[in-house]
């Protein structure tokens, strides 16, 4: 499982940078919750990598509201597969982060033939509803 974080394909997080902490996991398990340490704390220090480029840093910085990312995994039984699913976690969080601003909306007008079907409509239903007090 010890390996480099994959974000995506520009950006790779060193295994140094990731901090890992294990203690026992609440909730169903049986005997053996009870002596292994199978809940995953995983911790990613964003203001201290060097993986990620400046511009990246700062954004993330920005959305993220503080300098460290915690992930916590719980809920499954086995050490490994919170491990997994706490580095997936904090992949996806990290994408988030780090992904550009969506695009401006350019505002539109809407056609002139739109504007006169849509008020031909409406005059057309409301002839409807004359029509049918008028009897």
């Amino acid at each position: 499982m010890p390996g480099p974080l994959v974000v995506n394909d520009a950006v790779v997080i060193p295994d140094a940078e990731l901090v890992w902490r294990f203690s026992r996991s609440s909730g169903p398990g049986g005997q053996g919750v009870n002596t292994t340490d199978s809940r995953v704390e995983l911790t990613f220090d964003v203001a201290a990598s060097t993986a990620l480029p400046p511009a990246l840093k700062q954004r993330a910085l920005d959305r993220l509201g503080s300098a460290t990312v915690t992930i916590a995994a719980s809920e499954y039984r086995s050490q490994l597969r919170n491990r997994e699913a706490a580095t997936q976690r904090l992949a996806q969080r990290l994408r988030e982060a780090i992904a550009p601003p969506p695009k401006r909306r350019r505002p539109t007008k809407s056609s002139r033939g739109s504007v006169e079907r849509r008020i031909a409509a409406k005059k057309q239903r409301s002839d409807l509803k004359r029509l049918r007090r008028d009897l």
